[in-house]
């Protein structure tokens, strides 16, 4: 800020101190709700710090403010929060216009909360002169978790080995060999990253995706490497074809032996294990004999591998997720490749205007199912919590118009509400029904009171915004499938086009949209991260500053989000090392730790970006660390 523009906004402050002081002569009485009143302030920026993330147009806000006077806007009953998330989000217009948004603020804490001056003014400098990186990990919730994770498929390895059968992605015929050119992915705030890609699915016999990583016969490596980084949990799936190999029946001794020790060898490092039991890796036996998910036979398969689960390794693992991303395995990939020939390319079957509300009805009557089994028999013994995670785009209009909007709503409820809805109010939404039909099924009335209240917390996979855009048909049209019912153009056409964003504030608005939709659930973010394509293939990459600043900008709206009352529990980044990609193969790096694709034994390193998780968790600032050499393996506690 210029000294003149110091000068004169001290002159103009003096001028309105005088004149409100003058005009206060009840500020005796008014300072008797001094404390009630400072409370306000602090649950108003709470949400306005939030907004500052959120805030689509801060010079609309500005607008506002100039067009009404202070008494028009307490006339108008808008709470404290949204006068506070008003003026924050006007102060987050910063450099040149930072002394006006000051003023406002300072006015609007005056006027509204009927502090007095000079202490609204000293409540809003010390918020505005609050670095928001000054915040570390104690500043969240007492016993909020943060972690990383993975998953057997991605990154296990041996998959023909010690009695492991193969699952439905290891008979795909999407194995990933090339990369086309590298398209622009991630849109973020400040960020751009441009090394992502996406690929050409054809098979490649000289990469065998099952004797990639070996974490199968590193397990004390990585746990180490997860205790170096502080981390207090590891979130990992467990293989249902490496635990029960013909999907039923005899357990694997093997399997047992590998997750008894993982699970073991995390405990003794002090890192908690949080379980998934189910992640895409369907037996290819039982795809072959009933169509996988397309029968309620699953249901029975599925209940009785998490209980091997529940019975073998409850006793230590104490957070279990049933099943993860149902809500985009349904369109996707039960198995890969499996579609309508009007809605994919090289489909190998299918029908998209049925099987995926009918694959995922049997996910959430078999989830349902497990955690019915758990809490019966299970969870008095073993006090464990269970619950699933949902993939969480964010969808946004792709315009103003009212037709994108109600776009956008349908959308965010066929996404997020075609598993919420029922587990929250027993029944698919409203708008599914509607525009579904008899191609959604029915729950029965048994169905409805098991499926409603089945969760202890639910899993949130967050990465990217999609903007949507109407695609209003004839309800008759048809072929149909999941897109065309809720009347959108298909999102993912922006994946093939490079357009996907990925925005901080997208994350706190999915956060708020649970908490007023869904009855603020206790949620975990399972999965958040950021990728590049390294170049050339293979290349080790230590410096990835890019990825810390991602980290820390959701980590910040996360905090703003537990301020104004979301019921966030913990965080993971995905993912603890470089995996294989269900959409990236092999090129797309995720990982906090690299791996050496060229040497013998996968070796495994630190990137910058994990130091500086390892920092923060450390009980360091959020703040980005400066580039280090490879080999600095320490970390200060200010970092």
């Amino acid at each position: 800020m210029a000294a003149d523009d110091g000068e004169g906004l001290g002159d103009l402050l003096l001028e309105v101190d005088d004149g409100l002081l003058k005009a206060a002569v009840g500020v005796g009485e008014a300072e008797e709700g001094v404390d009630e009143a400072e409370e306000g302030v602090e649950q108003a920026v709470a949400a306005g710090r939030l907004t500052l993330w959120a805030c689509p147009a801060p010079d609309a806000m500005r607008d506002l403010l100039l067009d009404d006077d202070l008494d028009g806007l307490r006339g108008k009953e808008m709470d404290r929060v949204k006068l506070g998330a008003m003026a924050a989000c006007l102060a987050c217009d910063t450099a040149a216009s930072f002394s006006f948004s000051l003023l406002i603020m300072a006015l609007l804490s005056f006027a509204v909360l009927r502090l007095p001056l000079l202490l609204a003014l000293a409540v809003v400098i010390g918020v505005l002169t609050r670095d928001a990186s000054a915040l570390t990990r104690h500043d969240f919730p007492e016993g909020f978790v943060f972690g990383a994770g993975s998953s057997a498929f991605q990154v296990e390895g041996a998959a023909a080995e010690d009695g492991r059968k193969p699952c439905i992605w290891d008979t795909s015929p999407m194995q990933v060999t090339r990369l086309m050119d590298p398209l622009p992915m991630f849109q973020l705030i400040s960020i751009t990253i441009t090394r992502c890609a996406f690929f050409n699915m054809k098979p490649d016999l000289t990469l065998s995706r099952g004797q990639l990583w070996f974490q199968i016969e590193k397990t004390g490596e990585d746990v180490k490497l997860m205790r170096e980084m502080s981390l207090d949990a590891y979130r990992f799936s467990i293989a249902w074809t490496r635990l029960i190999p013909d999907g039923r029946g005899d357990i694997n001794p093997k399997g047992l032996e590998y997750y008894n020790n993982l699970i073991n060898e995390l405990i003794l490092h002090g890192i908690q294990p949080h379980a998934t039991i189910y992640h895409f890796d369907l037996p290819q036996v039982l795809q072959d004999e009933y169509g996988g998910l397309l029968s309620p036979r699953f249901v029975e398969d599925y209940t009785a591998f998490a209980e091997v689960c529940f019975k073998h390794f409850g006793d230590r693992v104490k957070h279990w997720v049933t099943v993860n991303e149902p809500n985009i395995e349904t369109i996707g990939g039960q198995p890969p490749r499996r579609c309508s020939s009007a809605f994919g390319e090289n489909c190998t079957g299918g029908n998209s205007s049925t099987e995926p509300y009918i694959t995922a009805h049997h996910l959430l009557l078999a989830h349902a199912s497990a955690v019915s089994l758990y809490r019966n028999k299970y969870k008095a013994n073993q006090g464990g919590q269970i619950g699933i995670t949902l993939l969480g785009l964010w969808h946004e209009p792709a315009t103003n118009t009212s037709q994108d909007a109600a776009a956008t709503a349908r959308m965010n409820d066929f996404h997020i509400g075609w598993f919420m809805h029922p587990l929250v109010y027993g029944d698919y939404p409203p708008v599914m029904r509607s525009r579904v039909g008899d191609r959604l099924p029915r729950l029965s009335v048994e169905e409805s009171a098991r499926v409603r209240g089945s969760f202890d917390f639910v899993g949130f996979n967050h990465y990217i915004v999609m903007r949507i855009r109407s695609a209003e048909t004839d309800s008759g049209w048809k072929p149909r499938d999941y897109y065309v019912d809720a009347a959108v153009q298909d999102p993912l056409n922006q994946i093939t086009e490079g357009k996907i964003e990925s925005h901080p504030w997208a994350l706190g608005k999915l956060l708020n949209h649970l908490k007023v939709k869904y009855e603020n659930p206790p949620v975990i973010i399972h999965e958040n991260g950021a990728a590049e394509v390294p170049d050339p293939p293979g290349a080790i990459v230590y410096d990835d500053e890019f990825r810390s600043e991602f980290l820390q900008m959701y980590l910040q709206v996360l905090y703003m989000s537990t301020r104004n009352g979301s019921d966030v529990r913990g965080y993971f980044v995905w993912s603890l090392l470089d995996v294989f990609e269900f959409l990236g193969g092999y090129r797309l790096r995720f990982g906090l730790c690299g791996v050496d694709m060229n040497a013998a034994g996968r070796t495994r390193y630190l990137r910058s970006s994990a130091r500086w998780y390892a920092g923060f968790l450390h009980g360091g600032e959020l703040r980005p660390p400066a580039s280090r050499r490879p080999d600095d393996m320490s970390y200060a506690a200010d970092e």
